[in-house]
């Protein structure tokens, strides 16, 4: 690919905290975008409702578990970017055939439609906790990969099966790798949407759980360009490529930077139901991007401190804090 201007794209898991962020980056570039958001009968569109080229794209409901719908979705399409999973690490530990289901047969599902549809590039969409806790840092691509959940253990699964379609078949996979990625819309069973929830909420106390594990956080504009960037790409197929800002900060630390953003005095409390299995912590991660960097000049522009501030007011805008529920532990 050189250019997504004009481009037939489409967009699974569109619906979500990055999908939609990454849909109007996507419209903003020149692409034509066909997007899809999870059926339900509520025929609400996720967080596509408030992004404002709605009406610019095509929206599709439905689900990628279903091989026939994946037909549809890609007829036509040059690329595909597949953000479309289960995510919740807690959660997995509970259903984690749920996330076999929808990570795993989901993925092999679009990958067999987009391959049968002629897709030019497949963006495969992975997490850091596919690596476990950092066996050394700054962690580049050819770190081994430790499932340390269930979730990490689909993610590592539904990358093998987009990278043998590439080595079976010479399908363009390329694999997106984002470090930890917070912004506006994230679910509040994220670390920092949760903090400043609590703390939007009036609350003097948070509920948290480990605060000296370590993390490379990049805001949700900055993961999405870099994902343009891997879009457009001159090569690459068959590779994976990180997103991620190059630094590490502690929960713990990065609580005092919150409240201290928010003019909030914060005491944190560490609630058992917030931790993980003691093996399944994923204790560091520490992004390196020079991969990326290399190939295609992309490097974050949003400072932590700033994407926190914006985060923050975002969340604390009544109408979107609303939509959270500060008092519930959310898996």
């Amino acid at each position: 690919m050189a250019n997504l201007r004009n481009s037939r794209v489409l967009v699974t898991g569109a619906d979500g905290f990055i999908g939609s962020h990454l849909v109007e980056q996507l419209v903003a570039a020149g692409a034509r975008v066909r997007a899809l958001s999870q059926y339900n009968s509520f025929n609400d569109w996720g967080w596509l409702e408030q992004i404002g080229c709605l009406k610019e794209i095509e929206v599709v409901t439905g689900d990628v578990r279903d091989p026939q719908l994946c037909d549809e979705l890609t007829r036509e399409i040059e690329v595909v970017f597949h953000l479309a999973a289960l995510i919740p690490i807690p959660y997995s530990y509970r259903a984690p055939g749920s996330f076999v289901d929808t990570n795993v047969s989901g993925t092999l599902n679009l990958c067999q439609s987009a391959r049968r549809s002629g897709v030019k590039r497949f963006i495969q969409t992975s997490t850091s906790e596919v690596y476990g806790t950092a066996k050394y840092v700054p962690i580049d691509e050819e770190h081994p990969l430790q499932p340390q959940s269930p979730y990490s253990a689909t993610k590592i699964a539904s990358d093998c099966i987009a990278l043998s379609f590439y080595y079976s078949f010479g399908f363009p996979v390329v694999i997106a790798r984002p470090f930890n990625t917070y912004g506006p819309r994230q679910s509040a069973r994220a670390v920092i949407p949760s903090v400043i929830i609590q703390a939007a909420g009036g609350k003097s106390t948070v509920s948290l759980g480990n605060l000296t594990a370590t993390r490379d956080f990049t805001f949700v504009e900055d993961t999405c360009r870099g994902f343009l960037a891997i879009g457009e790409l001159e090569g690459g197929e068959g590779e994976v490529f990180h997103v991620g800002s190059n630094h590490e900060i502690a929960i713990g630390d990065l609580v005092e930077l919150i409240a201290e953003l928010m003019g909030a005095s914060i005491r944190v409390v560490c609630e058992q139901e917030r931790l993980r299995p003691e093996k399944s912590e994923v204790q560091r991660l520490k992004c390196d991007n020079s991969k990326l960097r290399k190939a295609a000049a992309f490097v974050p522009q949003i400072p932590l401190r700033e994407g926190l501030e914006r985060t923050a007011r975002w969340f604390s805008q009544p109408e979107n804090l609303r939509r959270y529920k500060g008092d519930l532990y959310n898996v």
